[in-house]
């Protein structure tokens, strides 16, 4: 891909993952590698982003070492299980779902209202 950060979407197959890759690809997003995470049942799917075809792996497998930044927007449950596994793999996650916005532990962050507070993060950014 080039020079820029690992990333990976957590939840591609999903409506909202959809459109976190559209927004990235309008956006132009410089990643040096992208990795696309979902449930079994959409693992093996394809995915175009950039004018590249990837295959949807199944998160169960996923390794977050490689990657700096995971997208997560699977819901709360699976956010629950997999967030802290990704963070504590040295990955910052942001998630788009409900799991930790009460958390004291975690930033909400909007970025428009509070970006300094991602400097709060311990790995995870509601």
């Amino acid at each position: 891909m080039g020079k820029g950060l690992n990333l990976a979407i957590v939840g591609a197959t999903g409506l909202v993952g959809q459109e976190i890759i559209k927004t990235l690809e309008q956006r132009d997003f410089a990643a040096a590698d992208i990795k696309f995470y979902a449930s079994s049942r959409s693992a093996g799917k394809r995915i175009t982003f950039n004018r590249k075809g990837y295959t949807v792996e199944d998160l169960k497998d996923a390794d977050f070492k490689r990657v700096d930044i995971a997208l997560f927007s699977a819901g709360s449950k699976v956010s629950k299980e997999y967030a802290p596994i990704a963070s504590k793999a040295g990955c910052l996650v942001i998630d788009n779902s409900s799991a930790w916005r009460m958390d004291k532990e975690v930033p909400l962050v909007v970025p428009e209202v509070n970006p300094k507070d991602i400097e709060k993060s311990k790995g995870i950014i509601a």
